[in-house]
């Protein structure tokens, strides 16, 4: 379902959007741990068996990463990087849409951007900025 943010809704959903972007991350970092393990089955040893093995965890373990996305951005946010920790609120300025940018690590929204600038574009959400939606 689509919607649109107001900074204090998005402050308001962010406890349960860390808690599943937590989730994504560690999808995230099985499948990177798995596909060095399949690299270096492939260099060390020469059991099609382990590879097979391996290679069965690594589908599955992608598959739950992606289900862990989806699971993210049904809260409304659209991933931008998993492995930079970006995610963004879509929001409206005035009439202009907008995102609301949040980095890992940060507990509150404070900050947006235009639709077409990204991370480097952000600008500071003012205290009482009334023309976020």
């Amino acid at each position: 379902m689509f919607s649109l943010f107001t900074t204090n809704e998005a402050n308001a959903a962010l406890p349960d959007v860390i808690k599943k972007f937590e989730y994504a991350l560690s999808k995230k970092n099985e499948v990177s741990k798995l596909e060095q393990q399949i690299q270096m089955s492939l260099s060390t040893t020469n059991s099609f068996e382990e590879f097979i093995t391996l290679k069965q965890k690594l589908n599955s373990a992608v598959t739950k990463f992606y289900e862990a996305v989806e699971i993210l951005e049904n809260t409304g946010v659209s991933v931008k990087s998993i492995e930079q920790g970006l995610l963004d609120f879509p929001s409206k300025r005035f009439d202009e849409e907008v995102w609301l940018c949040w980095k890992y690590g940060e507990t509150e929204i404070k900050f947006w951007h235009e639709k077409d600038s990204g991370f480097m574009g952000r600008k500071p959400i003012e205290v009482n900025d009334e023309s976020l939606v």
